[in-house]
Order: C-alpha cells, then sequence, then structure tokens
C-alpha cells in the first residue's frame, strides 16, 4: 500500500490522464454485461416467443455497443500509456538528480550496478504497473461485480451457486503472497549482484585482461548468473504450484454451470434466454478468479521494485546547500584555511585534528604515504564529504556558507584517475566551461603539454577519445584532465597525483607552465614524488591523517624528519651509490 501511495503522488501532473484511463477501464469493464443482456431478450423474445420485429434493433444495438467499447478501450490506452510514461520519465529524473547531488558516501552504499538495475528493470516495473497491472486489477473488479449484481438479477439462487468457490480463491491467493513475497525480494538481490558483477568487469576490464583474469571473471559471472537463475526457477515452481489450483478452482465454473444450471433450466426455474445469459457470463467471473493470482504476484515485484527506486529517491541529502547559502559570484583571491578539521568514513577516522593557512595565490605541495589523508583535505575543500569537526575557510568565510555549485566553479580538479567523457578531445577540454573557444582549448592543451600528441591524431581535438579515454596512454589522460581543469580559470587548482604517468621532463614543463599562468591561481599538488612540487610555497607532511610536518622544502630538510628521509630516498640514496661505485673504482 505504503507504494502504491508513493507512485500516486509521483504522478503529479499526469493523475487526471491516469484517473480517466481508470475510468475508461471501468466503463469498458462494465458495457461487457450489456451485449448477453440483449442476448438475453433475443432469445426469449425473438426465438422462444417468435418476435421477430425487435431482432435487427437489439443487433444494431450490439454492434454500436461492441464498436463503442472498443473505441474507449483504445483511448484508455492511450490515456494509462501517457501517464506510465511520464511517472517512469519523472521517476528516473529524481532519481538521476538525488544521484548527481549526493556525496561520496552514498555512492558507497550503492554501487554502479545496483543503481543501473533501479533505474532500468525496476522503473520498468513501475511503468508496467501504472499501464497495465493497475488497468488488469480495475477491469477484474469491475467485470466481476458487474457481472455478479448482474446474474444476481437474473437469478440469485444460480448466481451464489456460481461464486460459492470465491472463499476458496481467497485462501490460496493469501497463502501465495506470503509465499512469493520475500521470494521476490531474495531474487531482487540476486540481479542486483549480477548487474554489480558485469559492471565492474566492464569497468575493471584493464585489469582483468593485465592479470589474464577471464577465466576467474567468467567463473565468478556464472556463479551470480546461476544464483540468479536458479532464484528464479524456485519461484517459478512456486507460481505454478498456486496457478493450477487457481484455474482449476476458477474454470469449475463452467462445471457448475452446466450441472446446477441445466437442474434449474429443467425445472423452468430460469428461461432459456437467462441460462444463455448466464452461460454467455460464467467466464466474467472466472478470468478475475484465474487472474488474481498473477496479479499480486505482479504487485509482489511491483512492491520491491518500489522500494528499491524509493531507497535512492527518498534517502538522505547527504551534502547540500545550507539554508541561506548565498552565490559565490565574485572570484576569490583562494585564500585557504582549515581550522581543527575531524573526518571519518564508515566510523573510522580519516583526518585528525588538520590546521594549516595556504595563502592566496602560492603553491602547496602535499606529500604523504598511501592511506595517510592526502586526497581526503581536497575532497573536504570540494564538499564531496562535510568535515565531523572543524571548518574550512575560503578568503576568510566558512565553505559552507556558498552553494555547492558556486564554491566548485572556482575550483579546477585533476585527479589521477581520470575520466573522460564519450566525445571529442576538446569537448572533454571545454567540459566545465563549454563556452571555451578553440584558441583557448589550444592555449591550455598546451599548458599541460598535451597540445603535441592531440595534433597527431587522427581527428585533431575533434578526435573522439572513447568511453574512460580508451585509446590513448594513461600521460595523455592525465594531461587532457589537466587541460580540463585549468580551461575553467579556478581560484584553486588541485591536482592529486596529475603528473604520475608522464616522464620527468613533462613533468617539469608542466611545472613551468603552471608558474606562468594568466590567472590568479592558488595551487595544491599532491603527490609522491618531491620533484612534483619544486619550489613550493609551502610543504605539508601527512600521515596517518595528521599533518606531522610543514614548512618549505629546506626547512623540513634542516629538520631530518619524514620528509628529509623521504627525500633521502628518492634522490641521496642514488647519489650515495653513485660515489661509492666511484670509491671502489678507484681503490682498484
Amino acid at each position: 500500500m505504503d507504494q502504491i501511495v508513493w507512485l500516486w503522488n509521483c504522478m503529479k501532473g499526469k493523475r487526471a490522464a491516469f484517473s480517466f484511463g481508470l475510468i475508461l477501464t471501468a466503463v469498458t469493464a462494465g458495457i461487457r454485461i450489456v451485449n448477453p443482456m440483449l442476448g438475453q431478450r433475443i432469445i426469449d423474445e425473438v426465438i422462444v416467443l417468435g418476435d421477430t420485429q425487435p431482432l435487427v434493433p437489439l443487433l444494431i444495438i450490439m454492434l454500436v455497443v461492441q464498436l463503442v467499447r472498443l473505441s474507449l478501450r483504445y483511448l484508455m490506452i492511450i490515456m494509462m500509456e501517457i501517464a506510465s510514461t511520464s511517472v517512469m520519465t519523472t521517476i528516473r529524473r529524481d532519481m538521476y538528480k538525488t544521484v548527481q547531488w549526493q556525496d561520496f558516501r552514498f555512492l558507497g552504499r550503492f554501487p554502479t550496478g545496483n543503481l543501473m538495475t533501479r533505474m532500468t528493470q525496476d522503473l520498468d516495473m513501475v511503468r508496467h504497473t501504472a499501464a497495465w497491472i493497475s488497468y488488469n486489477i480495475v477491469e477484474s473488479i469491475v467485470l466481476f461485480l458487474s457481472t455478479f449484481i448482474f446474474l444476481i438479477y437474473i437469478n440469485w439462487r444460480l448466481a451464489l451457486c456460481l461464486v460459492a468457490v470465491t472463499p476458496f480463491i481467497l485462501i490460496i491467493s493469501s497463502n501465495f503472497v506470503k509465499k512469493i513475497r520475500p521470494r521476490f525480494r531474495l531474487l531482487r538481490q540476486k540481479l542486483t549482484d549480477l548487474g554489480t558483477s558485469v559492471t565492474e568487469n566492464i569497468d575493471g576490464n584493464r585489469v582483468v585482461k593485465a592479470f589474464a583474469r577471464e577465466e576467474h571473471e567468467t567463473k565468478r559471472f556464472e556463479k551470480y548468473n546461476a544464483e540468479y537463475r536458479d532464484t528464479s526457477c524456485e519461484n517459478a515452481l512456486i507460481v505454478a504450484r498456486y496457478h493450477p489450483l487457481l484455474e482449476v478452482i476458477s474454470q469449475s465454473l463452467m462445471v457448475i454451470m452446466l450441472a446446477v444450471g441445466g437442474v434449474f433450466l429443467i425445472n423452468e426455474w430460469i428461461t432459456a434466454g437467462e441460462y444463455m445469459a448466464f452461460s454467455s457470463m460464467t467466464w466474467a467471473l472466472s478470468v478475475p478468479m484465474w487472474m488474481l493470482g498473477p496479479l499480486l504476484a505482479d504487485l509482489e515485484r511491483f512492491s520491491t521494485a518500489g522500494k528499491m527506486i524509493q531507497e535512492v529517491v527518498e534517502a538522505p541529502k547527504g551534502i547540500g546547500d545550507m539554508s541561506g547559502a548565498i552565490e559565490l559570484n565574485e572570484k576569490p583571491s583562494g585564500k585557504i584555511e582549515f581550522r581543527d578539521v575531524k573526518l571519518s568514513i564508515n566510523g573510522s577516522p580519516i583526518l585528525e585534528d588538520i590546521n594549516f593557512i595556504i595563502e592566496a595565490g602560492s603553491t602547496v605541495g602535499i606529500l604523504g604515504s598511501t592511506g595517510a589523508g592526502k586526497t581526503s583535505l581536497i575532497n573536504i575543500l570540494a564538499r564531496f564529504y562535510e568535515p565531523d569537526w572543524g571548518a574550512v575557510l575560503l578568503d576568510g568565510e566558512d565553505i559552507r556558507r556558498y552553494t555547492l555549485s558556486s564554491l566548485r566553479q572556482h575550483i579546477g580538479l585533476a585527479m589521477q584517475d581520470v575520466f573522460l567523457f564519450s566525445d571529442s578531445v576538446k569537448g572533454n577540454i571545454s567540459y566545465g566551461r563549454p563556452e571555451t573557444d578553440d584558441e583557448n582549448i589550444k592555449k591550455f592543451a598546451v599548458q599541460s603539454d598535451a597540445d603535441n600528441f592531440i595534433r597527431e591524431m587522427s581527428e585533431g581535438y575533434d578526435t573522439l577519445v572513447g568511453e574512460r579515454g580508451v585509446g590513448i596512454s594513461g600521460g595523455q589522460r592525465q594531461r587532457i584532465a589537466l587541460a580540463r581543469a585549468l580551461a575553467v580559470r579556478p581560484s584553486i587548482l588541485i591536482l592529486d597525483d596529475t603528473t604520475s604517468a608522464v616522464d620527468s621532463e613533462t613533468e617539469q614543463y608542466i611545472q613551468d607552465q603552471l608558474k606562468n599562468l594568466d590567472f590568479p591561481c592558488t595551487k595544491i599538488i599532491i603527490a609522491q614524488r618531491i620533484s612534483s612540487f619544486r619550489g613550493a610555497d609551502q610543504i605539508l607532511v601527512m600521515d596517518n591523517g595528521r599533518i606531522i610536518e610543514k614548512g618549505t622544502h629546506s626547512q623540513l630538510i634542516a629538520a631530518k624528519g619524514f620528509y628529509y628521509n623521504i627525500w633521502k630516498l628518492q634522490y641521496n640514496a642514488g647519489l650515495d651509490a653513485i660515489s661509492g661505485l666511484q670509491n671502489t673504482e678507484a681503490e682498484k
């Protein structure tokens, strides 16, 4: 019932069409009893009494009734399709917007395959419910009730004999629902597991091939596929166990009609016309009884699908604009301050007591081992996560005072794990600012050292890079991502291991270009190589979610702490080896 109320609420704007469709369904179902009524008169008045005068008018009326019913049914189908398609479009739009504005915590709860299943198969089940299940339910109820009232009017004793099997139908249907409800939920979970497996395999195709794990992934897929098949077959067996019982009981009405109706006719308790009317309308009682099982099964499928969709649509918004948030219209200078910031994810502490200031226009390097919390810092700055404690200030104002969209418009982000859209190189570079002209696109490509290899592509800047940038190297993807970040002319430029896949010469060229940008910009560079932030105004060293050292390169070298040891490993180890080799040669 909750899902039905939710579906009705989702039909805002199309409720009139949906309601009109249901009204037409009820009318067309009720009209079905008109022709049997007229047929009764033809038997009793024309055939039995021999009065042929009303025959032609009655036949014309029967033809008109049939044409009217078919016309109304055609209009009903149009109304139901309009309503169901519209509600599916509305719900899909709401789901997409929900996913777009959710934070990383939400995406951790719902894998890609899970979301895709909800936005495709579950939504199709909702459309099927709005278009056909609701139609069949209304038609079955109205057809059964109108037929029963008509038969009661003709002969209430025979009518009660025909519906005497109804309690058995209700008992069987109730047991069927209890059995099938948890099974459909289990089937839905198996489908989600299967979809997630397929999506992960496609996204991680390169890794699968690199480790020659095709056979392993095939077996993994077969496992989920077999589980879905087995669960589906078990559900089908349950349905097959109950549907024959419903069909046998519903079809028994024919036997009851022949036996009991024959006795009534022999004893002249009903006329031949009334007997014909009963015979012609017996199906109108049996079909709704037989349809009860499939309709209940479909309703259970809809209930499961509806809950899955509601989990997404009604999920609490993780990060959004706070009440009274303002637009960050003027370009900020780029001064950043972290005050007592703490962050935990799923109960695990990620950042502890983070305090530092980055002056506007300066360059800051962040160094640390894997898992030290470097990326989490920029995730908080871009408000992908909200800190559990503390605040992040931009030009002295808490970043939560600004709307998300206006804040992020002034942040250029280039990640190590680059995502490129199935678009041209030019389209990917100008993604953040679609209005960027070709001249500036080329300029940013030059600054990121991407222009040379782009011009060598088959169609230059108009070359399609393919899904996720397949077809170009990791270093090329990183340079396109850097050009994309520069194209928004950000106040804050964040490079998260962006040059990890390029050679030292290219890295040096990019660093020189970043020093000579034609717009003011605060640069935050996260890297494992000390050479990546050569000449930085400040360096932050992180370990286990804390800043353990901060200062310039020379200050940190002089302190001979964590940074000094990393520097020694990356540089002095090589120098010591060369010096030792020279001493050995001299001794010889």
